[in-house]
């Protein structure tokens, strides 16, 4: 297909299609490519895109299931930036990796910056021998230059399932985890782990020293990177209170990157597969109150309608990065791959890719 290159189409011919002309030209650019790609669909992304998807999941089991599928050339992942270069580090050499909108990035994954990271190593490194001293573990949601980072100084990366067994495999090695981007992650995993509060600080890369003196953070055993979810942030314990008093046998359920105070309140915590599992099993007749993703707890409703399901946010919580991927995106990049021009493409530099697979590798070992 690469050597009968054309002409590239352009996105603006697909932005005045109607939905159902945007369905109808995707499903033959599907029929017309066949087994040569493979569209994957993260569990927010809208209705629209993910009907067209033949994998659904979170990033990492995406880009897993991507590599475990050498076969298809091209991988279309319908996500945010960080997973499709996630899909690129692992899959094969024979492979190459689309992401339909290039906009598609992620707010949280963009509050640490390698640059800030290099910084903070740096600053540590004055107190201390910090690559005895210290194991940077990466949340998943980050970018590949950060997966690298981690893999070449031993560290590892974590997802919110596993967030807790990469914590021990850290305190196993070494005194301190550094751990980004999201601070949230990190201190519900440290709280059900019983840490104590004083041994927890918190690192703005704004400041020197992350904003601490340097007898608190030697006295540190886990330091938190101040970043966050834009979507799982919005959720307040307030909403959680007004979902009990209305409805007093409803079980609320929500996502490990929320705020504490929240956590603190639900029934149920857990990752995104986590939440679809434990709704979608639940006896008909179940109320619940879900704090995730919009796209995503709407489709729970659709999916579900023997249960009272509810979204735990009076205001729209929705990943507004995922968003940018629509049906016109989709369409045009797989209409530009039965043209044989790729658009689009995910390719980490070398360098990056090898060090961002041993930071994975080494969590993945974990299970």
């Amino acid at each position: 297909m690469r050597s009968l290159k054309m002409l590239e189409l352009s996105i603006s011919d697909y932005q005045t299609l109607t939905p159902q002309e945007l369905y109808d030209r995707t499903v033959a650019a599907k029929q017309a490519l066949g087994e040569q790609v493979l569209i994957l669909g993260h569990n927010y992304q809208r209705d629209e895109v993910i009907v067209h998807a033949d994998l659904r999941g979170d990033s990492l089991k995406l880009a897993k299931l991507a590599a475990e599928r050498d076969a298809f050339p091209y991988i279309v992942f319908c996500g945010v930036h960080f997973m499709a270069e996630t899909a690129d580090i692992l899959s094969r050499s024979n492979q190459v990796v689309i992401l339909p909108d290039l906009a598609a990035g992620c707010s949280m994954a963009d509050m640490a910056a390698i640059e800030q990271v290099d910084q903070c190593w740096e600053e540590l490194g004055q107190l201390m021998p910090v690559d005895e001293v210290v194991t940077p573990a990466v949340y998943v949601n980050s970018a590949a230059s950060l997966k690298a980072f981690c893999g070449e100084h031993g560290g590892i990366t974590c997802t919110s399932s596993n967030a807790r067994a990469v914590m021990e495999w850290c305190w196993a090695r070494r005194e301190k985890i550094l751990f980004f981007p999201d601070e949230h992650l990190g201190r519900n995993t440290a709280n059900a782990m019983g840490m104590p509060r004083d041994q927890i600080v918190v690192w703005d890369p704004f400041l020197p020293y992350g904003g601490n003196t340097p007898d608190v953070i030697n006295r540190a055993r886990l330091i938190l990177w101040k970043g966050h979810c834009s979507v799982h942030q919005m959720f307040q314990p307030a909403h959680v209170a007004y979902f009990r008093k209305t409805y007093p046998q409803i079980r609320i359920i929500v996502h490990p990157e929320c705020h504490e105070d929240v956590v603190n309140q639900a029934d149920l915590v857990g990752s995104t597969e986590f939440i679809i599992n434990t709704v979608s099993r639940a006896p008909a007749g179940t109320c619940w109150a879900v704090g995730t993703e919009l796209n995503l707890v709407n489709r729970l409703k659709n999916e579900h309608p023997d249960k009272q399901i509810f979204f735990l946010s009076p205001m729209v919580c929705r990943c507004a990065t995922m968003f940018r991927i629509d049906a016109a995106h989709l369409c045009w990049s797989l209409e530009n791959l039965v043209q044989g021009t790729v658009v689009n493409q995910i390719s980490v530099p070398a360098d990056d890719k090898q060090w961002a697979r041993v930071a994975l590798e080494r969590m993945m070992a974990l299970s």
